[in-house]
């Protein structure tokens, strides 16, 4: 791969991982509720099931889905039905988790796994996996869009749980909280409606 393509790619790959969309608003409501630390596994299990995804894509997986469109129409839904389940958890949330209640950040497991039906997730995987392959060398380059995603993603994630986690003191106020953790589930359901469509 030329080094412009794979300069492309990591700019391509950064701006998606970066931008709003489930993963960093899930981020950014644990950063606040939770804390910066605590929501390392769950930064981790993004970066490892996305690219447990991405190459699964690359290496066939999105073949099925071309083949099979149920198949992507049932996980975009299965998908979008989670997330409003997990807007629905954050929305009702009203106290700043300190460890002594229930509630808790995702697992890295669980954040892996979500990679699965995150409709955002698969939208990127075949996106890079269309644009930056070559068929001359493929599975080269989807070892390359793997590593140019491994690069950026850990960065880019933790930049919204760090945001979230900074404004953990002055959010300690119950009425701000409240309506913080509202604004992020509503905000988490809108960054369904671009993939759902």
């Amino acid at each position: 791969m030329q080094i412009e393509i794979f300069l492309a790619l990591l700019v391509f790959a950064f701006t998606t991982s970066i931008t709003p969309g489930p993963n960093n608003m899930m981020l950014f409501a644990s950063g606040v509720n939770f804390g910066f630390v605590r929501t390392i596994p769950h930064m981790c299990g993004i970066g490892v099931g996305f690219l447990i995804l991405l190459l699964a894509v690359g290496f066939g997986l999105g073949a099925l889905l071309e083949a099979v469109p149920l198949v992507y129409t049932v996980l975009k839904f299965a998908g979008g039905a989670y997330l409003v389940w997990i807007a629905w958890k954050i929305g009702t949330s009203r106290s700043i988790g300190e460890g002594k209640t229930g509630a808790r950040p995702m697992s890295f497991l669980e954040a892996a796994a979500f990679q699965w039906v995150n409709p955002k997730a698969w939208v990127m995987a075949v996106s890079a996996m269309a644009t930056y392959t070559n068929s001359a060398n493929y599975t080269m380059s989807v070892l390359i869009v793997g590593v140019a995603f491994a690069i950026v993603n850990f960065p880019s994630v933790s930049t919204w749980a760090g945001f979230g986690s900074a404004l953990r003191e002055w959010l300690s106020d119950p009425v701000r909280l409240k309506w913080f953790n509202i604004t992020m589930a509503l905000l988490l359901v809108a960054s369904l409606w671009p993939m759902l469509r």
